[in-house]
């Protein structure tokens, strides 16, 4: 699904560019979790831009499904990013006037799912995380962890081919956090590809893998060994 090859970006700063990503190669197969790490600076964030559309890479090659970016207008971009692409933030990202049902139904309304089919989206999607009896409640009115519930249910309800979650644990505390890892594993489990960026330990190792990046490199890239991990450690 995802292919990079020697993926770099520099930043200018006045006029001295300052490389964030330094030239990193790996490639992500439909259907896999992998977590991204590194410290404050290692570029993650920036990779994760790159990844989901947000912004173009200044050199190396990004393919998804076989399709350079480099060929596809910001049009084009925008419109993948929409239909392929679900995306979890950890300030959630909410209207909190909006109820639950339609903070879920955004995404549909820059679809071309017609108003008819998207009833039955957003209540499976919703359905999905356990807040079916929250539909019609205001977004303002839900706890933290349920508001990231909601917007893994909002990023869920186009079926996008992967889901790209950015520190989605960050604002929750170790009680909801694990929760809502649980149910982006669970996702998982049922086929959905998922790419995380985090700082937790915890957190990444509910992925399949982890790749690590430092000083806009990658220093690891290694495969999670499920049978060291409890669920019941709190996120760290």
């Amino acid at each position: 699904m995802i292919n990079v090859i020697d993926l770099q970006k520099e930043f200018l700063e006045g006029e001295t560019p300052t490389p964030a990503l330094r030239g990193v190669t790996f490639s992500i197969a439909k259907g896999e979790f992998v977590s991204i790490m590194g410290p404050s600076g290692s570029g993650k964030s920036t990779l994760m831009h790159l990844l989901s559309f947000l912004d173009r890479p200044t050199g190396g090659t990004y393919t998804f499904f076989d399709k350079s970016i480099d060929d596809m207008t910001d049009i084009e971009l925008a419109h993948v990013r929409n239909k392929d692409m679900g995306f979890v933030f950890q300030s959630f990202n909410l209207l909190a006037k909006l109820t639950v049902y339609d903070n879920v139904e955004i995404p549909l309304l820059y679809s071309d799912v017609a108003p008819a089919q998207r009833r039955a989206l957003i209540e499976e999607a919703v359905r999905s995380v356990g807040l079916e009896e929250k539909l019609y409640v205001e977004a303002g009115r839900l706890s933290g962890g349920q508001k990231q519930r909601v917007a893994i249910a909002r990023a869920l309800v186009t079926e996008p081919n992967v889901i790209f979650a950015d520190e989605p644990t960050g604002n929750l505390d170790s009680k909801s956090g694990i929760q809502v890892m649980e149910i982006l594993a669970d996702l998982h489990e049922k086929g959905r590809t998922i790419v995380l960026v985090t700082h937790e330990t915890r957190t990444a190792e509910f992925a399949d893998r982890i790749i690590y990046l430092e000083d806009g490199l990658i220093k690891s890239d290694t495969e999670v060994e499920k049978s060291n991990i409890s669920k019941e450690a709190p996120l760290k």
